[in-house]
């Protein structure tokens, strides 16, 4: 009752200000890896309004998805809790137990819970209009959008049959419903989550799109990042055309890394380089991703930031933004002050993937302080100690010779989980040694290096990928 009386004050006292409160466009994408774009250094594929996007406002340099997977992340994203405190670690509705598995995943909720209030829901009660365009992922039937917080809800096709009027995902489609959302709400405040399928597997595009990749990593990859970067320039040409550019805060982003191995029938989509493995994984190139912020007025047009940010703060940043504060305590910071220029004070960052994933990882976690990142293998309790400075690609242990380090890192990722009430693992009774060997040792995808092409890195993964998915096949 509480929760629903304070929406109720909030909506009475919320038209006299926000008129003057900012419009609020948050463009998600699905698995974009950290140097997929033009503006971070891919030189093979190309993005062109999303270059000038960047132009226009700040880059992120140490941009964090809350999980190396898509469910979790979202659910940061919308709520500024963690993951683990959200007990949602792993896509929904989670990859299946297997005899290759030393231990047994823990039981996730199915959904993003009701009792969780949602940015959605803050900001709809401070008057903005709310609409969320694209995938939700995070629960079905009586859990979708509509149930929190959002007033449009439009989910659009996740695979689309290439065209001349849409792409291989849907893209278009999503981009032409944003685009009357916004029409039909320029006048008032809005929130509009716009939440890609682009560039998950499996892969489309026009045929005349992969022919002008051919030389690229991965030429279907390329043509899709192309359409994605085309889809997102229209609706930032509806802004403009409606004259709201000024007065909308537009972030770009992705909800883990990139996708570095062959998966379904796919060749690995990208690379990560020079950070290490890609979706699914703690190393850096599963969790960290391209972040764009535009925001005239008040972001500086050319700038980059270099300040550590995660999924979990977005939530407590458009709060600050709105002049709300949340009904209970968060897990993610305001990135506000950081927008105005000022100092922030640092932090640690933490991760919980108790699960076996797709992509060929194990149940891990990590912390990063500073330019110390520690990762934690679940399965015998082991850690990694790595100077992110000097090794960004993560390829030197040094927990041995710097001891008292790795150690205090554990120490504090130890009490973080307990802090969270964060789901552990279980024995599995009907472990297969061999076949846990033979998928994770003799096999260990997390140091695959990229050769020249996509088809080239998967086809010594041939015979990894067919028993990976075979392990959790129903019979």
């Amino acid at each position: 009752m509480a929760r629903w009386l304070s929406l109720f004050v909030v909506t009475l006292a919320s038209p006299a200000f926000a008129a003057d409160l900012p419009n609020i466009v948050f463009i998600l994408a699905d698995d974009l890896g950290i140097n997929d774009l033009g503006c971070y250094g891919r030189k093979d594929q190309k993005t062109p309004h999303l270059d000038k996007l960047a132009a226009e406002g700040m880059r992120f340099t140490n941009a964090y998805a809350a999980c190396p997977v898509c469910s979790p992340t979202r659910a940061a994203i919308l709520t500024g809790m963690h993951p683990a405190r959200l007990r949602i670690t792993t896509f929904l509705p989670g990859r299946g137990d297997a005899a290759s598995q030393k231990l047994l995943h823990p039981k996730i909720k199915q959904q993003l819970p009701l009792e969780v209030k949602t940015l959605a829901e803050y900001l709809k009660g401070a008057g903005y209009a709310t609409a969320c365009i694209g995938k939700w992922h995070l629960g079905g039937a009586n859990f979708g959008p509509k149930a929190q917080g959002f007033d449009f809800v439009y989910a659009g096709k996740a695979n689309t049959p290439p065209s001349e009027t849409e792409g291989g995902k849907g893209e278009f489609d999503l981009a032409a419903k944003a685009n009357e959302f916004l029409a039909a709400n320029k006048d008032k405040p809005f929130f509009l989550y716009l939440a890609h399928n682009t560039p998950h597997i499996p892969l489309a595009a026009k045929k005349e799109l992969v022919e002008k990749y051919k030389d690229a990593f991965n030429p279907v990859y390329a043509a899709i990042i192309e359409e994605m970067d085309t889809s997102v320039g229209r609706v930032l040409a509806k802004l403009e055309e409606l004259k709201l550019t000024e007065k909308t805060i537009v972030v770009f982003t992705s909800d883990n890394g990139g996708l570095h191995v062959p998966e379904l029938k796919e060749d690995p989509p990208t690379h990560n380089t020079p950070w290490r493995s890609g979706k699914g994984f703690v190393y850096e190139g599963g969790i960290r991703v391209p972040l764009i912020l535009r925001w005239p007025g008040t972001v500086k047009p050319g700038t980059t930031s270099d300040v550590p940010a995660i999924s979990t703060d977005w939530t407590p940043t458009f709060l600050n933004v709105a002049k709300l504060k949340p009904d209970t305590n968060l897990d993610g910071v305001s990135l506000l002050p950081s927008l105005e220029g000022q100092k922030v004070p640092s932090r640690n960052l933490f991760w919980h993937i108790p699960h076996y994933t797709n992509q060929g990882s194990r149940p891990s976690g990590a912390i990063r302080s500073g330019n110390w990142k520690l990762t934690v293998n679940y399965e015998d309790g082991s850690h990694e100690l790595y100077n992110l400075a000097a090794d960004p690609g993560e390829t030197r242990d040094i927990s041995n010779s710097r001891p008292a380090i790795a150690q205090g890192l554990r120490q504090q990722f130890d009490t973080w989980l307990k802090s969270v009430d964060a789901q552990t693992n279980e024995p599995n009774p009907a472990f297969d040694k061999e076949l846990h060997r033979k998928l994770y040792r003799d096999t260990d995808v997390s140091t695959l290096k990229p050769k020249a092409t996509a088809a080239l890195t998967a086809e010594p993964l041939r015979d990894w990928r067919k028993t990976i998915d075979e392990v959790v096949r129903k019979k």
